[in-house]
């Protein structure tokens, strides 16, 4: 009930949604034959990338662009690529940072979030969000988690303690979890790897949502993650 005293902050419920490896196209920004949705920004990125990368990139934005339309109820031409980092400002001029739009000069209402993994695409919005709240989604595939050194430099002390006893493909799936649970909070948060993953422990945050196995149409096998700060605080 609004007014009471001492409630407990409300995480909003974000709108979430997968795009298979293919769905959502990597057009060659080079081609110059059709026009990509995309801002001058981002094609100067992707025009900088390896033709694998670069399809990749493409794809990403191709289908967050489309998603923030759809919730919109715009077409995705109309839309202007506004997103933020903590360090370089906000505007157009940027390709890279926490993702946003603007339409026809505004701010669109939408805490945006992007991840990939895989050729999978995993893109989160919290519609309508109230001041200052922000979001962050992670997609993670277990079978990338198998190289040396990983619970060294991206778990703290209590989290390779959590893995004690863990091996083959346990392990794998528990270190896609906790990757997934940090990104998704490092974009919640706007500090990216600017802070060392094994410095951020995310055994216990309430902040951060582990998606269902198969959520959103991903794969049974992937881990991902949804962080949402919370309003009323």
């Amino acid at each position: 009930m609004a007014g009471l005293v001492g409630a407990v902050p409300v995480a909003p419920v974000p709108v979430l949604r997968s795009c298979p490896p293919g769905v959502s196209g990597g057009q060659d920004p080079t081609a110059g034959r059709q026009a990509l949705a995309l801002g001058p920004a981002e094609l100067a990125r992707a025009a900088a990338l390896a033709p694998g990368p670069r399809a990749v990139f493409v794809a990403g934005r191709r289908a967050l662009r489309r998603f923030a339309a759809e919730l919109l109820d715009v077409p995705a031409s109309d839309l202007t690529t506004h997103f933020s980092c903590p360090r370089c400002g906000s505007g157009p001029e940027l390709s890279h940072g926490r993702p946003g739009y603007a339409l026809r000069g505004e701010p669109v209402p939408l805490a945006l979030s992007l991840s990939r993994s895989s050729g999978w695409i995993l893109v989160g919005a919290v519609v309508d969000p109230p001041a200052g709240v922000t979001m962050g989604v992670d997609l993670a595939d277990p079978s990338g988690m198998a190289f040396e050194g990983f619970d060294g430099v991206a778990l703290t002390a209590a989290e390779r303690a959590a893995l004690t006893g863990l091996a083959g493909p346990l392990l794998l799936q528990e270190r896609a979890r906790l990757w997934a649970r940090k990104e998704a909070w490092l974009k919640m948060t706007g500090d990216g790897l600017a802070t060392a993953p094994d410095t951020l422990d995310v055994l216990s945050r309430p902040d951060i949502r582990d998606l269902a196995a198969g959520e959103a149409g991903l794969p049974l096998s992937f881990c991902a993650a949804v962080a949402v700060s919370r309003t009323g605080s």
